[in-house]
C-alpha cells in the first residue's frame, strides 16, 4: 500500500511509516541469526565460524548496494513528490538496468577473489574451505540478493514500508525452513546454509513480484523503460554511492576496533563479540528511522514542503530518543542479562556488560544522528553524509579506541567510549551543516 508522505499528519505519517521498516529490521536480524544457531546445532565448530566469516563478508556487499540503492529510493520520492509518474518510471527503468550490472559484477569479483578475500580475513585453517564455499554460493546468487534490496528502496521511495515487510517476512520463513531442511536433515552444513539463503530471497523476490503486478502503483512504468540510460542511472549511482562508501568505511573501522580488542585477549575478544551482537539489535530503531526519515524528506523535497521535512526531523529525533532512553537504561544497568543471552561464561559476560556501558551512552545519541542522516539522504546530501561518516570513522573511533586500549588498567567501558566520542563529533557536523543549509535555502529561493 503506497503512501502519500507530503500530506497529513507528519507525527503520525512518520510512526506509521517507520513501524514496518522496524518490524523488518527485526525480521532481518533474526533471520540471518538463525542461520548461525542451527549451523551451531547440527554441524562443527569450523562450519559456525565459516558461516560467521562468510555471512559477515556478504553483509558488507549487502550493505553496499543498499547504500547504492538509496539514491533510487531518494530520485523516486523526489519525482513523485513533484507529480511526476512517467519520470519515476524511468528512473525504476534505469535502476533495474544499473543493478543487474551491478548484480553481474559482484558475482564475477567475488567467485573469482572468494580465496583472497578469505585470507584477508585470516580465516582458521579448519574453516578455510568452507568459508570458501559459503562465499561462492552466496555470490552465486548476487543478483537475487542484488534484487531483493532494490526492491526495498523503490517501495521505500514511494511511500510504502509495508511491502518490504513482507519480501522480508517471505525471506525469513523460507530461510529458516531451508535451514533445517538442508542443514539439519540433510546434513549439508555451511553449504546447505548458504543454499538456504540464496534460495529464500530468490523464492522472495518473485513471489513479491507477483504481488507487485497486482497493485496499483503511484507511477507509470513500462518495459520500453528498461533501457540504458546513461544519464538517469549516473543519477542514482551518485547519490548512492557516498551512501555506499561511507556503510563499507563505518564497517571496516568497527572491524578495526575489534582487531585492537583481539589484542587485548580471548576474553576481552569474546565480550566484545557478545556485545556486538546485541547493539546490532539495540539500533534497530534509530536504523528504522533513519530509512523512512529518508524517503520522507525525498517526497517532500519534491513537492517543495520543507517545513514537513523539518518537522519530520524533529519528530523523528523525538520518536527515537523516547526508545534510546530505554535502550541506554537496559544497557548500562542491565547489560549482564542482555549479555547473558549469548554466553556462558561470567568473565564473557561481565567484559561484554562493561562495552555495552558505553553503548549506552551512544544509544542517546544515534537517535539524533541517524535521523539527521537520513534527512541529509533525503534532502540528496549524500556527499557530506559520507564526509561526516569518515571523519567519525577514521578521525575519532579508530584512534580513541587505540588510545583507550592502551591505558592501564584496560577498560572496555573506555574502549566503547570511542563510539559515542564519533557520534558526538557528527552530530556537531550535522548540526553545523543543517545550520548552513537553512541559512542558505531563503537566497535559493529568492534566485527562483
Amino acid at each position: 500500500m503506497t503512501s502519500d508522505l507530503t500530506t497529513g499528519s507528519v507525527p503520525k505519517r512518520l510512526f506509521r511509516f517507520a513501524l514496518p521498516l522496524l518490524f523488518a529490521n527485526v525480521l532481518q536480524s533474526l533471520y540471518q541469526l538463525v542461520d548461525m544457531l542451527v549451523v551451531g546445532q547440527f554441524a562443527t565448530a569450523a562450519d559456525v565460524s565459516a558461516v560467521s566469516t562468510g555471512s559477515w563478508l556478504m553483509q558488507l556487499i549487502t550493505s553496499f548496494v543498499v547504500g547504492i540503492a538509496m539514491g533510487t529510493t531518494v530520485l523516486l520520492g523526489r519525482r513523485l513528490g513533484e507529480g511526476k509518474p512517467e519520470e519515476a518510471g524511468k528512473i525504476i527503468g534505469a535502476s533495474i538496468v544499473l543493478f543487474t550490472i551491478i548484480g553481474v559484477v559482484i558475482t564475477f569479483f567475488m567467485e573469482l577473489c572468494a580465496v583472497p578475500v578469505a585470507q584477508i580475513m585470516r580465516t582458521p585453517i579448519e574453516a578455510f574451505d568452507a568459508t570458501v564455499l559459503y562465499v561462492r554460493i552466496c555470490s552465486a546468487g548476487s543478483v537475487f540478493i542484488v534484487a531483493y534490496n532494490v526492491l526495498g528502496s523503490i517501495f521505500r521511495g514511494i511511500g510504502d514500508s509495508r511491502m518490504p515487510l513482507v519480501t522480508v517476512a517471505i525471506a525469513c520463513v523460507f530461510n529458516i525452513a531451508g535451514d533445517f531442511l538442508l542443514v539439519g536433515v540433510f546434513g549439508m552444513a555451511t553449504a546447505g546454509a548458504a543454499i538456504a539463503t540464496v534460495l529464500a530471497q530468490a523464492l522472495s523476490v518473485i513471489i513479491s513480484v507477483l504481488i507487485i503486478r497486482r497493485q496499483k502503483l503511484p507511477f507509470t512504468f513500462r518495459r520500453t523503460d528498461i533501457v540504458f540510460d546513461r544519464k538517469r542511472m549516473g543519477s542514482v549511482f551518485r547519490l548512492g554511492l557516498p551512501i555506499a562508501f561511507q556503510d563499507l568505511l563505518v564497517s571496516i573501522s568497527f572491524l578495526a576496533i575489534t582487531a585492537i580488542v583481539n589484542s587485548l585477549g580471548v576474553i576481552p575478544s569474546a565480550g566484545v563479540g557478545v556485545a556486538e551482537k546485541l547493539c546490532g539489535f539495540i539500533m534497530l530503531v534509530p536504523s528504522a528511522f533513519n530509512q523512512s526519515m529518508s524517503a520522507f524528506v525525498a517526497q517532500n523535497m519534491g513537492a517543495g514542503r520543507m517545513d514537513r521535512a523539518k518537522r519530520a526531523l524533529l519528530c523523528g529525533i523525538g520518536m527515537s530518543l523516547v526508545v534510546g532512553v530505554f535502550m541506554a537504561w537496559l544497557s548500562f544497568f542491565h547489560g549482564d542479562l542482555l549479555a547473558g543471552l549469548f554466553a556462558r561464561d561470567e568473565a564473557v559476560i561481565a567484559a561484554a556488560a562493561d562495552y555495552l556501558k558505553a553503548y549506552a551512552i551512544d544509544c542517546l545519541l544515534v537517535s539524533v544522528m541517524f535521523c539527521m542522516i537520513g534527512y541529509f539522504n533525503g534532502c540528496g546530501k549524500t556527499l557530506f553524509v559520507m564526509l561526516q561518516g569518515i571523519a567519525g570513522a577514521f578521525g575519532v573511533r579508530i584512534p580513541v579506541s587505540l588510545i583507550m586500549s592502551r591505558i592501564k588498567p584496560v577498560s572496555l567501558f573506555k574502549v566503547g567510549l570511542a563510539t559515542p566520542c564519533s557520534s558526538v563529533v557528527q552530530i556537531i557536523l550535522c548540526v553545523g551543516y543543517f545550520l548552513l543549509l537553512s541559512r542558505r535555502k531563503p537566497k535559493k529561493e529568492a534566485e527562483e
